[in-house]
């Protein structure tokens, strides 16, 4: 039994406000309470009638009825709502639905009001879920504490929806009916005063009933939390998670790691690393839990997938977006097709996707050879309803596939409907588009995925590090710190004055970058402190000449040119440490091409980082480029992983990490900022 036990499994509930006015909320809420198999209390504290059911206090309408209510739903003012809840506490409630809105989210005096129902949950234990939300549903208990019109009307099913909003709540809900999957838990959260996505998550662990989660996030108070009820979670059923906020920057853009790391992108970073399937709006998320509700597939790093399709080119579309998202279409071996051959036409594609032609009586057989394939792990099929060649979900439910099986059918409208809730029943999850039923596939392959990530997580560290007092830190002593933890460095002096640079001009024996060396500018660039291919004293003077007046100069040797990463790590205040790669240099914000992990990382984790990036190709061998040794790229994002188990580290940046031409990396520049200068705001760019 669960601390949300009382919430969403009550034995009994009273209503607050309940009335028999039509129009009012409490008498909607009454009456969609009405099917719900437990006592139902009214209570009306300002026109109670006991003859008529209506009750004065929770107390009263307990002793009336000989129990307590687990559960009381408020519909009333939010200025009357903390004495409400507390009082129902006291007659023995353990959990509140505060349905009102007027609380922090309305600002002045609703701030107030938020902060006393706080204190009632703090003084007697009781949780609430609100205030301000449309309520929950539970249609396998008849329980529906919801005032949407329909909303008792939903069928149960194995599919739970944990949503920020109580309306895209219901909204998934009707949208997943339509798709004809039922509703285990559906909760909209509201302001999220008390339970939270991760109280939820904790509570469908342990119900044997749910199959298959949808997320919905606007904001995570405690992201940790939020991120380990999905590991926990994701062990036996699947998440899918749809994270809203992609135009928001956040407040942390002070370096270029903070800009890249935006509250949606950490979020959706942490959330796929804890094993969820993220998708980008609520459709996919509809396909993508329709499909994990019905199947799942064994834990697998890269699934492979085979296509058989009646009709060629919305196969072909069907093909195209799996590729384009990265998935695996592999050939099929020289077995397959020779067993192919002997089922199909010899004008037809007999490999992968495989094309029937028309859909044939044959179908049931071509389906089971391709799924046999050793490099097939599920198999899709597209195919148009025609009665008259084939008898398309029959032949698809005879099938006895090696590996899960997705169809996605078209035809007539009521009679395609239909189809895809009879082989759903059967077990097959089934789309109505080509678009539809990539994404289905692609929900599958990346669950199986995230469950081989996270089998394969071992975290990991080079070394515990050293960092400098407290204070602002140069570049020589970031780099220092860098040097300690085993990441590669430029050989370099610090230089008093000109004539200590025209020394180590003579000392390091090349071509030379000459910096300004002050801490309180992090992008040198940016202000002309960065001259690079200085040979002779002549270039040094002109150099000397361009640059600010600084402190101090920093003359480095100079790297050979190569692609460029940027790494950093800082503190994310919802989700603690963050490690950041993507491609590097002055362009690095321009682009927005970043992977992002929570720290402590992981090995494995670590090595997968560059595969995100849309710029990969440019650090493997793109163009005759040397490619990126890839197990020092993954020592370097350890060695920055490693730097946040010091808490006054407040963020670190390497940009560029240049690759050279024998794959190693070198950290070209490096900011590091501790955590008493960081608070206190430090200077900017200048």
């Amino acid at each position: 039994m669960t601390s949300l036990q009382p919430l969403f499994a009550p034995r009994a509930v009273a209503v607050l406000g309940a009335s028999a006015t039509p129009g009012k909320l409490g008498a909607a809420m009454t009456a969609s309470l009405a099917s719900f198999l437990g006592p139902v209390m009214k209570v009306n504290a300002g026109r109670p009638d006991p003859d008529q059911g209506f009750f004065p206090t929770v107390a009263e309408a307990a002793a009336a009825h000989g129990t307590a209510p687990d559960l009381v739903v408020s519909c009333i003012p939010a200025a009357a709502t903390a004495g409400a809840v507390r009082e129902a506490a006291a007659a023995g409630a353990g959990a509140a639905l505060v349905c009102a809105g007027g609380f922090a989210e309305a600002g002045g005096a609703g701030a107030a009001h938020q902060h006393a129902l706080t204190e009632v949950v703090r003084d007697t234990g009781i949780r609430v879920l609100g205030p301000n939300t449309s309520g929950f549903l539970a249609p396998h208990l008849r329980l529906t504490a919801s005032f949407v019109p329909g909303a008792a009307d939903l069928e149960p099913g194995p599919v739970a929806i944990v949503a920020a909003s109580g309306g895209v709540n219901h909204a998934l809900a009707f949208a997943l009916a339509e798709a004809g999957v039922g509703l285990r838990l559906g909760v909209g959260l509201g302001n999220g005063l008390d339970v939270t996505q991760a109280d939820v998550l904790n509570h469908l662990a342990e119900d044997d009933g749910v199959r298959a989660v949808a997320l919905h996030v606007e904001t995570a108070a405690d992201g940790r939390r939020l991120t380990e009820a999905i590991r926990r979670l994701t062990d036996c059923v699947p998440v899918v998670a749809l994270v809203v906020g992609r135009s928001d920057i956040g407040d942390f853009a002070r370096s270029h790691t903070g800009a890249l790391a935006t509250s949606w992108r950490v979020t959706r970073a942490a959330l796929r690393q804890a094993g969820a399937v993220l998708v980008d709006d609520e459709r996919d998320l509809v396909d993508a839990v329709t499909a994990l509700s019905r199947i799942r597939l064994p834990a697998h790093p890269r699934a492979g997938v085979g296509l058989v399709t009646a009709q060629a080119g919305p196969g072909l579309l069907l093909a195209d977006d799996l590729r384009s998202h990265g998935l695996q279409v592999p050939p099929l071996v020289e077995r397959t097709v020779k067993e192919l051959r002997e089922l199909l036409p010899a004008l037809t594609y007999q490999n992968n996707p495989v094309d029937t032609g028309r859909p044939s009586p044959t179908l049931t057989q071509i389906v089971e050879r391709v799924s046999e394939d050793p490099g097939i792990d599920i198999t899709a099929v597209y195919g148009l309803l025609e009665p008259t060649a084939v008898d398309l979900p029959a032949a698809l439910a005879a099938a006895r596939t090696a590996t899960p099986l997705v169809a996605v059918v078209g035809g007539p409208v009521e009679q395609a409907r239909q189809t895809r809730r009879e082989l759903g029943e059967a077990g097959i999850p089934c789309a109505a588009t080509p678009t539809s039923g990539s994404t289905m596939v692609r929900a599958l392959v990346e669950d199986a995925a995230a469950r081989a990530r996270l089998a394969a997580t071992d975290v990991t560290a080079p070394g515990t590090p050293t960092l400098p007092p407290p204070g602002p830190v140069d570049e020589h002593t970031a780099k220092g710190v860098l040097a300690d933890l085993g990441i590669r460095t430029p050989v370099r002096r610090v230089c008093a004055d000109a004539a200590a640079a025209h020394a180590a001009l003579d000392e390091l024996d090349g071509p030379v970058v000459v910096k300004i060396l002050d801490a309180e500018i992090l992008h040198k660039t940016e202000v002309g402190g960065v001259q690079v291919g200085i040979r002779t004293h002549e270039e040094l003077d002109q150099a000397l000449d361009r640059m600010p007046a600084c402190p101090a100069l920093l003359v480095e040797h100079m790297a050979p040119t190569g692609p460029e990463l940027i790494v950093g790590v800082r503190r994310d205040p919802v989700f603690g440490p963050v490690v950041a790669l993507g491609a590097g240099g002055t362009a690095a914000e321009t682009l927005g091409d970043v992977s992002l992990r929570l720290a402590p990382l992981s090995a494995n984790e670590a090595h997968t980082m560059l595969d995100d990036l849309a710029t990969r190709e440019m650090f493997l061998g793109a163009r005759g480029e040397a490619p990126v040794d890839r197990a020092r790229l993954t020592h370097v994002l350890l060695a920055l992983s490693s730097l946040t188990a010091d808490e006054a580290m407040a963020e670190c940046e390497i940009n560029p990490l240049r690759v050279l031409p024998d794959g190693d990396v070198v950290a070209l520049d490096a900011v590091l900022l501790l955590r008493d200068s960081w608070d206190q705001g430090g200077s900017d760019d200048a």
